[in-house]
């Protein structure tokens, strides 16, 4: 490929990129808040195995203890976790960090008899 055709294709790609900021400088929107809406989830998700462990130990979930979840997690991606265990009052939960998902969960009965291993991080909520 030849110097002139790549100057062409980056100002092509350049005046491409331009179109698409001059769209968006009217909406209103801020570019760091759309690029966390498409980028970031918003929430801690809890896979099908999570799910069913919570059930399944009976261990309570309400909006309270998933806010602690979802601060914890962000406590954690701030400090570069990628896998944490995350203590609370009667339950813990092994998180994936980067995909904000929680993995599996453990009642506080079953705490002595599990090894945790795999996790590079640890919160208490």
């Amino acid at each position: 490929m030849e110097v002139r055709q790549v100057s062409e294709d980056v100002a092509g790609i350049s005046q491409n990129l331009q179109t698409k900021v001059q769209q968006y400088r009217g909406t209103g929107v801020n570019f760091g808040d759309l690029l966390k809406e498409k980028v970031v989830p918003q929430e801690v998700k809890f896979s099908a195995h999570a799910e069913n462990r919570i059930k399944s130990r009976g261990i309570e979930l309400d909006k309270e203890l998933k806010q602690k979840i979802d601060k914890a997690v962000r406590d954690v991606a701030s400090k570069g976790g990628r896998d944490a265990l995350i203590f609370a009052d009667k339950s813990a939960f092994i998180v994936n960090v980067a995909s904000r998902t929680v993995i599996t969960a453990i009642d506080s009965g079953s705490f002595k008899e599990n090894v945790f291993t795999n996790i590079d991080s640890a919160a208490i909520v």
